[in-house]
């Protein structure tokens, strides 16, 4: 495990957005039952595996939808204070999301924290390999010209915790549960966002 510690010197932070810097309202199960896939489908995953012509009204589908819930995300408990420590002490702010780029600016611009993300820190899931790949992870580090050693990923869920660890950067699971354990992946695990101002 990483000593908590060691966050004080990392200047770069990842942050996933839907359960991490905000409140999701995603209704996955309604999701995928529009779509018309099977419970617990990964729904990105399942679309690319279509032909080409069968994917494509679901993809429309499925933005469609993805927008219609980013106006009523709420923004996470302790999101707002974190970012804005971050953001005063000069640390680089980013944020890796499976997400289309016109949803994730309607999502920030809802919970009111979309000027502490620069367009040019966001990747989405037609920027980079969707989380759980690496590839986002690394294509930040490269933008920045940061070493993994200096960068924080921060989410709430596997695919952001696997796709940090296998970049090489610190982990910080936020799991507002208390009830999930990824410890293989997770250097850190909070319940609040606002605890790790007590790491900085």
């Amino acid at each position: 495990m990483l000593q908590p510690d060691l966050l004080k010197h990392r200047g770069h932070w990842i942050f996933d957005l839907d359960g991490t810097l905000t409140v999701s309202a995603h209704d996955f199960d309604h999701i995928r039952r529009e779509l018309g896939l099977a419970p617990e489908t990964p729904i990105l995953e399942a679309l690319h595996a279509m032909p080409e012509n069968e994917a494509a009204p679901l993809w429309e589908s499925l933005n469609e939808l993805e927008f219609y819930y980013a106006g009523k995300a709420s923004v996470m408990e302790g999101a707002s204070k974190l970012l804005q420590h971050l953001h005063q002490h000069g640390r680089q702010l980013a944020i890796l999301t499976r997400n289309t780029m016109p949803v994730v600016k309607h999502t920030l611009q809802a919970c009111k924290i979309d000027h502490f993300f620069p367009l040019e820190h966001i990747l989405d899931r037609d920027s980079c390999i969707p989380k759980p790949s690496p590839d986002g992870v690394q294509r930040l580090l490269q933008f920045w010209q940061a070493d993994a050693d200096d960068t924080v990923m921060v989410g709430d869920y596997l695919y952001d915790l696997e796709a940090g660890k296998r970049a090489g950067v610190a982990t910080v699971h936020l799991d507002t549960r208390g009830d999930v354990d990824w410890s293989e992946f997770t250097d850190i695990r909070i319940e609040e966002l606002g605890e790790l101002i007590e790491y900085l």
